[in-house]
């Protein structure tokens, strides 16, 4: 890494990038903070996740669902696909468009009442991640893109059930000058923990040595416990609907920047978030800066449509943003999945674990890929 730390390169992007803002140090921490949310969105669509994903989704509270925290990212099973092409004529892809490619093609549709009127492409190229096009009863449809062959671009479509089985969340706080950690830490763990403790049929409990277990309710009120680690594992791994239907896999992701330290020096704050997620990542220092340097700072030739996409949507005339886990340039979207792609066993290795301790990254895919590979029709029936 060519920066002693984060907060090193958070003064290169507030003198380089952010220059023109009033509070440049400011809009460079959100900056940040946008970026950690991307390598997680692409290294889930590098794990072949793109059509479980949905972004910023209203989770219900277990046992209270009229309670809704809305999350980063949720893990949703997949119950229909679909592939549909649109010429590159530089007209906007509208949901109306796509819904109405579906019907000329005998898909039925009847189902989906509420309908969407965003474009999963804008006529500046600008494209929607998880773009959801209607809403049923039980279901999303959401449409993303799958290929650009030269004259068309192939579309993908997939319904998803509203049920969750995952869902990820990524934490990060900046620094005041002059202190040593950000007023709201704790308040911000408070909050990751508290979703994270209640999304979830799968609860924690402490017995009086410290311990952590979990137990799970099953429908006649019976209950299922045992060491935390254990149960979370004997879940994924089961085909038990009573185990599976309420159930939802909670990760988080924390990067330091002089507030959570390291997984071997833990403050409390991270000590929060630890226990309360089934799975904690704690993207490295050194992981985001490679990111930033080698995308966006000082991109190789092939990469700078990526460093084009950042620094537009970071300027002072306030274009339309089209660097976020919602908007991305088309063709930034194209250059990160094929870098994620080749370089995926680097960008694993920029994720430490802090719990659950002495696993390693490649369980998490193995547990998400389980998840996401249920018969979920029938757990739900």
């Amino acid at each position: 890494m060519s920066y002693e730390s984060v907060d090193k390169l958070q003064k290169v992007l507030q003198e380089n990038v952010f220059h023109y803002a009033k509070y440049s140090k400011k809009a460079a921490g959100r900056a940040l903070g946008t970026i950690v949310e991307i390598i997680t969105y692409y290294l889930l669509k590098t794990w072949e996740l793109n059509d479980s994903i949905s972004i910023e989704r209203g989770m219900g509270e277990y046992g209270n669902p009229d309670i809704k925290h809305n999350v980063e990212y949720s893990l949703h099973p997949v119950v229909a696909t679909y592939a549909v092409k649109f010429p590159k004529d530089g007209r906007s892809i509208t949901s109306h468009r796509v819904l109405k490619v579906l019907v000329e093609n005998d898909i039925d549709l009847s189902s989906f009442i509420t309908r969407s009127t965003t474009n999963l492409l804008s006529k500046d190229q600008i494209l929607r991640n998880a773009c959801t096009l209607a809403i049923s009863e039980k279901s999303y449809l959401l449409c993303s893109f799958d290929k650009d062959d030269g004259e068309e671009f192939v579309l993908r479509i997939y319904e998803q059930l509203h049920k969750a089985f995952a869902m990820l969340e990524c934490k990060r706080v900046g620094v005041e000058e002059g202190t040593k950690k950000g007023p709201q830490t704790i308040e911000k763990a408070k909050q990751g923990a508290y979703v994270a403790r209640t999304v979830s049929s799968l609860q924690k409990i402490r017995n009086e040595k410290g311990q952590m277990l979990g137990i799970i309710y099953r429908s006649d009120g019976t209950i299922v416990s045992a060491p935390f680690t254990e149960l979370v594992e004997e879940v994924i791994n089961s085909n038990d609907a009573e185990l599976l239907r309420r159930f939802v896999l909670t990760v988080g992701v924390v990067s330091n920047h002089g507030n959570w330290f390291t997984s071997e020096n833990q403050n409390k704050e991270l000590r929060v978030l630890a226990q309360s997620y089934d799975w904690l990542l704690f993207l490295t220092d050194n992981g985001l800066a490679h990111f930033i340097e080698k995308l966006l700072l000082n991109p190789e030739l092939e990469h700078t449509l990526i460093q084009e996409a950042f620094n537009a949507s970071y300027s002072g005339d306030k274009k339309k943003n089209q660097f976020t886990k919602v908007q991305m340039s088309v063709k930034a979207d194209k250059m990160l999945l094929e870098y994620f792609t080749k370089n995926l066993a680097e960008i694993e290795s920029w994720f430490e674990i802090i719990s659950p301790k002495g696993k390693a990254i490649e369980a998490l895919k193995s547990e998400l890929e389980l998840l996401k590979d249920k018969n979920w029709i029938e757990i739900l029936k």
